[in-house]
């Protein structure tokens, strides 16, 4: 059987980051037994300042792309019926705020220590986009952190302290200088870019092709 490393830039902010993830288990499932990958999450903000006041998303969307705001909710609407049909949760997108995510992004990493990073990020997403929870402040990072089933108090204690700070601002530094100036973004095998949330069909091929490459190239 074939590995994979799959390094994610992405943002708990981001819908089509909750999107692509998704996606892309659907194209592990249907590669199961052909290959297997290893995950590994990085950090992207969208919204880096932790001084910005939380704004409605629509409002700030709107501000942000000189676009109307029934433009956004349209547009909005649409990656709801998507994310719906993927079994996501994001019945709340709509009445979310805009949110600083990296004392969040500090706990994925702290995660990722317990085998549980994937699991913390499903949380985020389902927090924010499901019930329009505000990801950037600690109360409901430790509810995320106990629905998980990992240890509030020791969360706790990360998020009091500057435990990952400097693993998460590596990652910010680390990608962008990589040039990924979107996300979500997918880095197969420290070598391959599959930028975007695609479809589970187009990441099938691409994963089975990029397998099949290193494969070839691995010494006789």
């Amino acid at each position: 059987m074939s590995s994979l490393h799959i390094d994610i830039v992405s943002d708990i902010a981001c819908p089509w980051c909750a999107i692509g993830y998704a996606r892309l288990e659907q194209a592990l499932a249907s590669l199961d037994g052909e290959l297997q990958a290893d995950i590994e999450w990085h950090a992207f903000e969208l919204n880096p300042d932790p001084d910005s006041k939380p704004q409605p998303i629509l409002q700030a969307l709107s501000r942000k792309y000189g676009r109307s705001e029934a433009e956004m909710e349209a547009a909005q609407a649409n990656m709801i019926e998507v994310a719906t049909g993927l079994g996501l949760n994001f019945s709340k997108m709509q009445q979310r705020y805009t949110a600083n995510t990296f004392d969040a992004h500090r706990l994925v990493k702290w995660a990722a220590e317990q085998g549980e990073a994937t699991a913390m990020k499903q949380a985020l997403f389902d927090a924010y986009f499901g019930h329009a929870e505000n990801v950037g402040e600690r109360d409901v990072l430790l509810r995320c952190v106990q629905k998980v089933g990992l240890d509030a108090d020791a969360a706790q204690q990360v998020l009091v302290s500057d435990a990952y700070v400097a693993e998460v601002r590596s990652d910010e530094a680390r990608y962008q200088q990589a040039g990924v100036s979107s996300v979500p973004a997918f880095i197969i095998n420290n070598q391959y870019l599959i930028s975007g949330a695609q479809e589970p069909a187009y990441l099938v091929e691409a994963l089975r092709e990029i397998a099949q490459q290193g494969a070839e190239d691995a010494p006789a």
